[in-house]
């Protein structure tokens, strides 16, 4: 019975441990920081991770799928900077639909490369985080954007608006995550996604055209990216060349955090919304209790080391390797 008792616990540890730390976390920082639960503070910690959390739906469909994506965070200050500079030229009604195009293309090669060309995902991505950048910063001239006047444009409701007193990039947030859930647990396309990262070679031999759903989903990203973007954007009607570096990581904690495996073939856009609340409130959380912005690095970094150990754990359903 003891050895039954213990296998139980670490079988649940392995699979609900996440979550188990997160609500210690919820109880510590609120007995620190009475403000913590303040729902003024609640929401601005949704709010403010509105944008990482549009990305990490995205990217929920590539790590299913069996891939990996570090190129979001680039993607993010490209389509930032594009739709700043286009504001100011063509104006903010065909600024936003070429940024969309521009970002999309970006993730169509990514998918090309990955889908069609069967390359390794970690290096192309990496290799593209590289690449996006530059072009970034070649499109920037090195230099930061602005919107000319802030005043005379409407262009600010994406990230500023409010309706019904819920921000826009909430609302933006729920209605992605509601639309692309939906496609990722009832339609023909998620059930493929889930086959080809399960066993890509069985979905092969099934009839799944493993190529285009790889491709679609690097697509999807693209897309969740460009609206993470215009967001970013809108909210402060200007921005740094590098505004998305280092998000690839907060990223990819978000979605591992939400019990998407990085072997491929499990996950679920509402665990990912999960995930990013949890960073969300964890990185709130140290700033209230006094810790400075930069210990979130570590603490993002021990996050991933122990979503990964959680995963894998859940896999074998042991927390420890029967292998000394």
């Amino acid at each position: 019975m003891s050895g039954l008792t213990k296998q139980n616990i670490g079988s649940f540890l392995a699979r609900q441990g996440i979550l188990v730390a997160f609500a210690l976390f919820m109880i510590g920082f609120t007995l620190a920081n009475g403000r913590f639960l303040d729902p003024d503070n609640v929401m601005g910690v949704v709010r403010s991770s509105a944008i990482l959390g549009v990305m990490a739906l995205g990217v929920t469909f590539v790590v299913i799928s069996g891939n990996l994506d570090l190129s979001v965070g680039s993607m993010m200050s490209f389509s930032t900077i594009v739709v700043l500079d286009l504001h100011d030229k063509i104006g903010p009604t065909l600024a936003i639909p070429a940024m969309f195009a521009l970002t999309l293309c970006l993730g169509a090669l990514i998918g090309f490369l990955v889908g069609y060309l069967k390359l390794n995902s970690l290096i192309v991505t990496l290799g593209m985080l590289s690449a996006i950048h530059g072009l970034t910063l070649t499109w920037s001239g090195g230099k930061n954007m602005d919107i000319a006047d802030k005043e005379a444009t409407w262009f600010g409701i994406f990230g500023q608006g409010e309706i019904i007193g819920i921000p826009v990039p909430i609302l933006i947030f729920a209605l992605l995550a509601s639309v692309l859930g939906l496609i990722l647990a009832k339609t023909p396309f998620g059930r493929k996604v889930y086959a080809v990262g399960g066993n890509g070679t069985a979905a092969t031999f099934s009839g799944i055209r493993r190529a285009r759903v790889v491709f679609s989903c690097y697509l999807m990203s693209s897309f969740c990216v460009a609206t993470a973007g215009l967001i970013q954007a809108s909210r402060s009607m200007g921005s740094q060349n590098t505004v998305g570096q280092g998000l690839e990581l907060e990223v990819l904690a978000a979605v591992i955090l939400g019990g998407a495996s990085l072997l491929g073939g499990s996950g679920t856009i509402f665990k990912t919304v999960i995930g990013v609340l949890i960073l969300g409130f964890i990185q709130n959380g140290l700033l209230l209790v006094g810790l400075q912005f930069y210990v979130q690095y570590v603490v993002t970094w021990v996050i991933i080391i122990l979503a990964v150990w959680l995963d894998i754990a859940a896999k074998r359903g042991k927390l420890w390797s029967p292998i000394a």
